[in-house]
């Protein structure tokens, strides 16, 4: 296994993307790319004219190009859509997907990962969240066809993955189980995708190519999850990645009952850390995460047992991060004109998981324009919770939604309350907000990690910005320190 000493954050949709994760990979670390939402980023991409042809040549390189080409043919626009144009939607995912949308999922996937890896030899993860469970299974098969180095998996207890791993790689049909609120006992419901027959679909007479089993990472935030992981996982987990609630997007909620401090904010206590020498009894390699990105976090991790450290805020405000330019660009004038405000919202995020929030003006973390968009629908659906309907099939809902379509899809009122459309909002943070045609367009939510003030030492006072591979040097990091077992 790729041990090495420090792994870039699969941050946002679109904050990890190609170029962060290939520029960290050839750098002889493990770059990452962002699963999420990759089949509305490789859409807009390409309606926006796709500026050097990236996506083209990824597609290009998709072992089936009829697919391909379909998807060109749909969403590509040389000259890029018009200011005030609306992009085109690709349907929501369901428990049995459409399958033109299996197919995107697949293709987006394989795009993001093999334009990462272009190039070099380095090595390439891709990070998915537990809680968006029904893309997943595509997703991983898209990210195995462009040769994905690792896999990592955190927001859930990602038991299935190791073994669904194990099942793609020999083509064989998988299956992964489905949260479904209200399922009644002995009820289960599954996502389900059979590789080699949607293949051969496509091109009945060719060979199923090669496809390696990629490591799994569980990104875990106690001793409980961790062996539960490694004792009861469908299959081999390769290593942990420990990640506090300084670390930015999502957290795991306090444990026990939930309680707030005077500022509103999740109050974390000893029983929410991680006892690391208890997790290094399970000989399983684990890197740190959250508060870590520097050379004394990385020597203080080394010297506690762990194999390096995961560091994603320092790198989410480089230039090759996926952030909307002119939001970097505020954010580090903000860092070096004083203190930036992170606010951990236990109330934001329609998963009820607790949300790192930058307050910066013009967001969603700004009220007048939280209350503007919230008379908005849901249109990308990453988020939304499957329910049983009465007469046993699934219906779909969002917290985040209108409330009288939440409610009358049997939604509690407290459930609304405080939510924002997180789907919508990260990926306008990455430039791709969706234009509607009264001119609303969709606003930015800027998500990161306690210690985004720290980039200050980063940042060029001549140019008043910094690279991924000054991060690296920061952290006096080199590709001959990284090892293999």
């Amino acid at each position: 296994m790729f041990l090495p000493k420090i792994i870039q954050g699969g941050m946002g949709a679109g904050v990890s993307n190609w170029r962060l994760a290939q520029e960290v990979a050839m750098n002889g670390h493990l770059g990452v790319v962002s699963g999420t939402a990759l089949d509305a980023i490789l859409i807009r991409r390409l309606q926006l004219g796709d500026c050097g042809g990236h996506m083209r040549r990824a597609l290009a390189a998709f072992p089936i190009p009829e697919l391909a080409k379909r998807i060109l043919k749909r969403y590509f626009h040389k000259e890029g859509l018009e200011k005030e144009a609306t992009f085109k939607l690709a349907s929501g995912f369901r428990v049995e997907a459409p399958k033109p949308l299996v197919d995107l999922t697949v293709v987006a996937n394989f795009v993001e990962v093999f334009l990462a890896k272009e190039g070099h030899a380095g090595r390439v993860g891709i990070n998915l969240l537990e809680k968006i469970q029904l893309p997943t299974l595509p997703s991983l098969l898209g990210a195995m066809l462009a040769g994905v180095d690792t896999v990592l998996m955190g927001a859930g207890i990602p038991r299935s993955i190791p073994g669904i791993l194990d099942c793609l790689s020999k083509w064989k049909p998988v299956e992964m189980k489905v949260h479904v609120v209200g399922a009644l006992e002995g009820e289960s419901y599954f996502t389900k995708l059979n590789p080699a027959a949607w293949f051969r679909v496509h091109l009945p007479k060719a060979e199923l190519p090669v496809l390696k089993r990629p490591d799994f990472i569980a990104i875990v935030s106690s001793n409980v999850l961790a062996q539960t992981l490694a004792r009861k996982a469908t299959g081999e987990v390769n290593g942990f990645v420990v990640e506090n609630h300084h670390a930015g997007g999502h957290n795991a909620p306090p444990r026990g009952k939930m309680q707030l401090s005077e500022e509103g904010e999740p109050v974390y206590a000893g029983k929410d850390s991680t006892n690391l020498e208890k997790l290094g009894q399970l000989k399983i390699p684990f890197w740190l995460a959250g508060g870590r990105a520097s050379a004394k976090g990385l020597s203080d991790a080394l010297a506690q047992g762990a194999a390096g450290i995961q560091v994603g805020t320092a790198f989410a405000f480089c230039e090759e991060s996926g952030f909307d330019p002119k939001i970097k660009t505020r954010v580090r004038n903000k860092v070096m004109g004083g203190e930036v405000e992170v606010f951990t919202d236990p109330r934001c995020s329609p998963t009820g998981f607790p949300f790192k929030v930058l307050q910066l003006s013009g967001t969603l973390s700004d009220k007048e324009v939280y209350q503007e968009r919230i008379k908005r629908g849901c249109d990308l659906c990453y988020l939304r919770q499957p329910y049983r309907k009465d007469d046993g099939t699934v219906g779909y809902r969002c917290p985040s939604e209108p409330v009288d379509q939440y409610l009358k899809k049997g939604g509690e009122l407290a459930d609304t309350e405080g939510r924002m459309c997180i789907c919508n909002a990260l990926i306008s943070s990455a430039g791709m907000g969706q234009r509607y045609k009264d001119g609303f367009v969709e606003p930015p939510l800027v998500t990161c990690g306690d210690d985004v003030n720290s980039i200050r030492s980063l940042i060029k006072p001549a140019t008043g910005t910094y690279s991924a591979r000054d991060v690296l040097v920061v952290l006096q990091l080199g590709a001959d320190e990284c090892s293999l077992i």
